[in-house]
């Protein structure tokens, strides 16, 4: 067992290819994270998240055969947990909200990126601006609420951010920059620099 946990996602892959058990090891490793992430990209309910995740980790397993080891297994999983949050939202046509709320110490990024761009004064108190920029953020539109949200907040490079949403590097790195702007600008109106 702990000889496992030193073992690389690919090298997991490949154990769990040969006996089913050992993928319980890539659950394990995975299971916080995209369940924050599902969390982060849909505002919804824990019962919900959890039903994203189990179909998400369904569908990872059933794909395991399909998944290239010259690849991010991260990214790779993150992509089919975006898909299936997407489609869960889609089919129950749910509203989404960003759920920062509880992310204090993992917002930390976003904000101050966000504070370098729209010059926050420093008396507001950090839950409040937590919960100012999570309603700033949920009046974005969603291909740029999902970049800001994979950038600052999940802290993937660039490149991760590319294979989730299956766009090439620059259009990741041009939307970055366009839901910044995005941003400043409902920021702005929402009165968050004052």
């Amino acid at each position: 067992m702990k000889d496992l946990k030193s073992k690389s996602d690919s090298q997991l892959v490949v154990l769990a290819l040969k006996n089913q058990e050992k993928f319980e090891h890539l659950v394990e490793r995975y299971e916080k994270k995209l369940s924050r992430y599902i969390r982060r990209i849909t505002g919804l309910d824990t019962e919900s998240i959890e039903d994203i995740l189990q179909e998400s980790f369904i569908k990872i397993y059933i794909n395991l055969n399909d998944y290239d080891s010259d690849f991010s297994f991260s990214s790779w999983a993150y992509r089919i947990t975006h898909n299936e949050a997407i489609n869960y939202l889609r089919k129950n046509k749910k509203v989404i909200t960003v759920a920062l709320e509880n992310d204090d110490e993992d917002t930390t990024n976003l904000i101050e990126v966000l504070k370098s761009e729209i010059d926050i004064e420093a008396e507001i108190s950090q839950k409040d601006l937590v919960e100012r920029i999570r309603k700033a953020i949920s009046l974005l539109p969603d291909k740029y609420r999902e970049v800001l949200i994979l950038r600052y907040m999940e802290d993937l490079n660039y490149e991760e951010i590319s294979d989730i949403l299956r766009m090439p590097m620059g259009t990741v790195a041009t939307t970055i920059n366009r839901a910044k702007e995005k941003f400043k600008l409902i920021a702005e109106k929402m009165h968050l620099n004052s």
